[in-house]
């Protein structure tokens, strides 16, 4: 009878730790939500009430002014061109450095592995400065080309090590086996390890796909030409919109309150495009997303 009463006891105090750690769970989900929330919101408000604050959990005054002028100005077409295009090419470029780089670590055969493996880490303690990397990347005629914003990120030292620490984790059993079948280390790589390596390829896949994504200081040093900056540096530009206007200039005090307003509303509208495609690409990754990391992050 007291074994009962203690289970039923038990199971009450379960109760209610899982309801509150269920609310708790809710408040900052919602916490972590509204920002994201607020700024959809905002994109289709009056300018006015969002500067005045009136604005918190629905539209005040509907309208799209924003999204037309994000959609009719044709440099924010050309940096989203662009910034898709560095994303693609870019993120499968440091894909299969990284891949490859981590397979040559993790093999036990590999000659000279601990210096190789101390050549990959120091770099995450060291590095030239943006002054010497200029001046590399000046000599090597790189600047203002759009090869430099593929080339200079193109692989991670932490990426390395977390994806040696997965693939060293693999049976090295299968690797003896397909050597005995005839199998090269290529042919080892492509039929045995990348079909056994898909949390971690997807891990490696969004860390860099937004890397390139939310790039703009790159972009900004090295490359002047608009035509082959990135969407970051135009919604930079527009988000300093505010800041650049020369009252002195305009005579007009309603151009200069337009021109503010516009800027508002171009803010937020801009924030919500460049956001969708990595909302949209992240679902089909997440469930490869935590099993990636944990295995990785764990040395075996």
């Amino acid at each position: 009878m007291r074994k009962e009463k203690h289970i039923i006891k038990e199971s009450a105090d379960n109760r209610i730790f899982n309801i509150s750690v269920t609310v708790l769970l809710v408040v900052f989900g919602l916490l972590a939500l509204y920002p994201i929330a607020f700024v959809i919101i905002a994109s289709v408000s009056d300018p006015v009430s969002v500067n005045a604050g009136e604005v918190w959990l629905y539209p005040i005054g509907f309208q799209l002014d924003g999204y037309r002028q994000v959609f009719t100005n044709r440099w924010i077409f050309i940096g989203y061109r662009n910034s898709l295009l560095y994303t693609t090419c870019g993120t499968a470029l440091n894909v299969l450095v990284t891949v490859m780089a981590a397979y040559a670590l993790s093999r036990r055969d590999l000659f000279g592995k601990p210096l190789f493996s101390w050549l990959v880490a120091i770099p995450m303690w060291f590095g030239g400065g943006l002054i010497p990397t200029y001046i590399v990347i000046n000599r090597l005629h790189l600047l203002n080309t759009p090869l430099i914003l593929l080339l200079i990120g193109l692989v991670s030292s932490f990426n390395i090590i977390i994806c040696r620490t997965f693939l060293a984790s693999l049976p090295y059993e299968l690797q003896e086996a397909a050597k005995i079948d005839g199998c090269n280390d290529f042919a080892i790589l492509r039929r045995i390890i990348l079909p056994l390596s898909k949390p971690i390829l997807a891990v490696l896949c969004l860390y860099y796909a937004v890397g390139h994504w939310n790039d703009y200081f790159n972009a900004m040093i090295y490359v002047n030409n608009k035509n082959y900056q990135t969407l970051q540096v135009f919604l930079r530009e527009i988000l300093l919109l505010n800041q650049n206007i020369d009252l002195n200039t305009v005579e007009d005090p309603a151009v200069v309150a337009l021109k503010l307003q516009m800027a508002q509303v171009m803010k937020y509208s801009l924030i919500v495009v460049s956001s969708i495609p990595l909302l949209i690409a992240y679902p089909f990754v997440q469930k490869f997303f935590v099993k990636g990391v944990m295995i990785g992050s764990v040395k075996g």
